[in-house]
């Protein structure tokens, strides 16, 4: 009896497991992706999804956890320590393309669950880009006039815009990093100082 219900264990995670990476991919190409097609993607039917996920935002949440939690461990890689410009554009470089892909997922998320689930969802690497904008302030790299989440939804969203633009060919992925660093470096200049350096890696 136990290797059975071993087994039946064993596939149900599997179908999860299917069910989240076909959200991760549906999503991820149209955030309107019905729950038919992410089925169909996974190789499972609508009972079957149904059985794991009560519902659409359950769907669009798992996704959204995987995809961060992917994201929060490419960023574990990343050395955020010593110079805060150095390790702010080392920062930008690992997860400009993190924050490209996860876009339409985004989308798909603002329209299924509660703001505040989303910043739930995001608080871990919301905590590590505050926690670097905090010590440059603290060691007088980066301005103090404006507040601290204001100058992460900057960065986020000079992130998005670089994306936006090459989606519309004015900008190559290979050239994304430098433009945001040197963009995001001016805009945490405190006023009457001179821009630095956009640093190596930019």
């Amino acid at each position: 009896m136990g290797s059975k219900s071993t087994a039946k264990r064993a596939d149900a995670l599997r179908s999860i497991d299917a069910i989240v990476q076909a959200a991760s991919e549906c999503l991820g190409r149209n955030p309107e992706a019905s729950l038919s097609e992410i089925a169909r993607a996974a190789g499972v039917g609508r009972v079957t999804l149904y059985a794991h996920f009560a519902s659409r935002a359950d769907v669009v949440d798992a996704a959204m956890s995987r995809a961060i939690d992917r994201g929060n461990e490419a960023l574990d890689a990343v050395d955020l320590t010593g110079d805060p410009l150095a390790a702010l554009a080392r920062y930008i470089e690992a997860s400009w393309h993190l924050v490209d892909q996860a876009r339409a997922l985004l989308v798909a998320a603002q329209r299924e669950l509660p703001a505040g689930r989303i910043r739930e969802l995001h608080s871990g690497p919301a905590a590590r880009v505050e926690t670097l904008v905090a010590r440059g302030r603290s060691e007088g790299v980066f301005r103090t006039d404006l507040s601290i989440a204001w100058l992460v939804n900057v960065l986020h969203s000079v992130m998005h815009s670089a994306a936006d633009e090459i989606r519309a060919g004015r900008l190559t992925s290979d050239r994304a990093a430098a433009h945001i660093t040197a963009t995001v470096l001016a805009a945490f200049t405190s006023p009457g100082n001179p821009v630095p350096d956009s640093g190596p890696g930019a």
